[in-house]
């Protein structure tokens, strides 16, 4: 039996997963904006990297996301499609 392959990660998945982490509605996380000011700390951020990482082969690090904290600018980091 093999491993799942790990699927592509798209700009709404991150979306939710921001807001999953954060405890809110993925409507009410802006995808341009910082995310530090909704609540988005280093311990969420690793515990996303880690998430992504698992589930979707992301390469991304923790200082990568940590550097710009907005999902449009995590997107293209993260091999998200639209």
């Amino acid at each position: 039996m093999s491993a799942t392959e790990p699927t592509s990660l798209t700009v709404d998945q991150i979306r939710v997963d921001v807001a999953d982490v954060l405890g809110e509605a993925p409507e009410d996380i802006p995808v341009d904006e910082n995310l530090v000011d909704y609540g988005l700390d280093s311990m969420r951020i690793m515990t996303l990297v880690e998430r992504w990482r698992r589930d979707h082969g992301v390469t991304a690090s923790f200082v990568d996301l940590a550097e710009q904290p907005a999902i449009e600018a995590w997107a293209p980091l993260l091999g998200a499609a639209s």
